[in-house]
């Protein structure tokens, strides 16, 4: 998915029952900071494979690895999205390195399964993952998950403060 949205919604659905363990923003973001390489590819015009090296599983990982340290350097820009969707936001670098690599895996993963010029495995060259699932049906699951995400974190921060704002009514 050349630097699509479609990474977006999956990725936020998976971070929110794991959100004691990740940062959401920076799983999220890691998302979609690996199409870079697509979307340098194809401004540029390069003579390289839409999906190279960074769509890898071990230079994905340092990518991932980059990306949490840059998410560290910035996370004050982080903090009024998740106090907006009533999310903790415990800044660790240890979390968002675990966070930027875990987000860059998922995107591989579900690249993997599209386009046969991934190689997750590399150096290995077989991709065990290219047509486990029909483009299709993966689109259809990126969707479903875009449009539950954009129900439930709304939902879910109205219910936060409405509980919230309840509770100060009592005491």
């Amino acid at each position: 998915m050349p630097f699509t949205p479609y990474h977006f919604g999956p990725s936020a659905l998976l971070a929110l029952p794991v959100k004691k363990y990740i940062d959401i923003p920076t799983f999220v973001l890691a998302n979609v900071a690996v199409d870079l390489e697509p979307l340098t590819v194809i401004i540029l015009r390069l003579d390289y494979p839409l999906h190279g090296f960074c769509h890898t599983l071990l230079i994905g990982t340092a990518v991932g690895l980059f990306w949490g340290i840059l998410a560290y350097a910035i996370k004050g820009i982080f903090k009024w999205p998740m106090k907006l969707f009533q999310l903790s936001c415990k800044a660790s670098i240890s979390r968002m390195l675990l966070s930027g690599t875990l987000g860059v895996w998922l995107h591989i993963i579900f690249d993997s399964t599209l386009y046969h010029d991934i190689r997750p495995l590399w150096p290995f060259d077989p991709n065990p993952l290219l047509g486990i699932i029909n483009s299709s049906s993966v689109f259809l699951i990126c969707e479903i998950a875009c449009i539950a995400t954009a129900v439930i974190f709304p939902a879910r921060a109205l219910y936060l403060y409405r509980k919230q704002k309840s509770k100060l009514k009592a005491e």
